[in-house]
């Protein structure tokens, strides 16, 4: 801030401050031929009079508290152009990065003891899964829920199953750099009759018996046609490499309604997992992956 603009705001801030304090004053000077403090002024509104009574002393002082108060922290804090305050406190964000290196001090230790643990010990230690808890319900229960038991397009994380891998390395991998998904349309391939058949088949696959006998076959040969084999594979269990679901074991993200499931062939879906590594850090990312790989081992 150049040196005009910070006496232009020194100068505006106390000119207001000092205006205020001569507006009261103003106010509460007598003035000739006024009314002695409570008589009637003269001043009449529908049978009701008018009396002279000044604000009370508590409600005044009040007004010169605040002035007071705005001087002293002006001198104490930013506020007057470039003039930091005799504190020196300087700004939120240098508060911020304080209170984070202090942080860091106390909790890095901790952290850089279970990253240096394997993913599979540190599930078993208590107190690394409370740690892994926590970080848990900050950062992720929002899409996954407080139980990780998921919703419609957020993957259930306390089940076993998994689109890209459920290994410690593949889970750690995933909340460090995000995944993105994509499940592309067909509606410009395959008419309604056609979706019609292929949500069918794909019903079939996980033993749904109300999948009707003769649409199943006309779905099974779009399956080949359309190259759904080529991300679901020809037996329909999935590619975790691509993050292709498995269409065989009847966990469904978005859910297993004949209707749902046409609306996923015809408009696709598209879903992120955004990445945490610039966020977190890899040691709080360590101990993140070992609490959620934790949900999946338990019976």
């Amino acid at each position: 801030m150049s040196g005009f603009w910070s006496g232009w705001i020194i100068l505006i801030t106390l000119g207001n401050i000092f205006a205020c304090y001569w507006l009261v004053r103003w106010t509460t000077k007598k003035r000739p031929g006024e009314a002695a403090s409570g008589d009637v002024t003269g001043h009449r509104w529908d049978g009701l009079e008018e009396y002279n009574n000044p604000l009370p002393r508590w409600w005044l002082w009040l007004f010169y508290i605040t002035i007071v108060f705005s001087l002293a922290y002006l001198v104490l804090f930013p506020g007057l152009g470039t003039f930091k305050g005799v504190l020196n406190w300087g700004s939120q964000d240098s508060q911020y990065q304080g209170e984070m290196q202090q942080a860091g001090e106390t909790f890095d230790p901790i952290f850089k003891k279970y990253a240096a643990m394997p993913i599979e010990q540190v599930a078993k230690d208590a107190d690394a899964q409370g740690m892994g808890r926590r970080l848990f319900l900050n950062y992720c229960a929002q899409c996954h829920g407080s139980d990780a038991g998921g919703a419609a397009g957020f993957p259930n994380l306390a089940d076993n199953d998994w689109l890209y891998g459920g290994t410690p390395d593949q889970i750690k991998q995933t909340i460090l750099l995000g995944r993105q998904g994509a499940m592309p349309a067909h509606k410009d391939r395959v008419d309604a009759a056609g979706v019609e058949a292929l949500a069918h088949y794909v019903m079939s696959l996980s033993g749904r018996k109300e999948a009707d006998a003769a649409k199943v076959s006309q779905g099974q040969q779009l399956f080949t046609a359309n190259a759904c084999m080529a991300c679901h594979g020809m037996d329909g269990k999935g590619n975790q490499a691509m993050g292709a679901p498995n269409l065989t074991d009847n966990t469904w993200l978005y859910g297993s309604s004949l209707d749902t499931i046409k609306e996923t062939i015809t408009n696709g879906r598209n879903g992120k997992m955004p990445a945490h590594a610039d966020f977190l850090g890899e040691d709080k990312v360590h101990l993140l992956a070992a609490y959620v790989y934790g949900l999946s081992q338990k019976p």
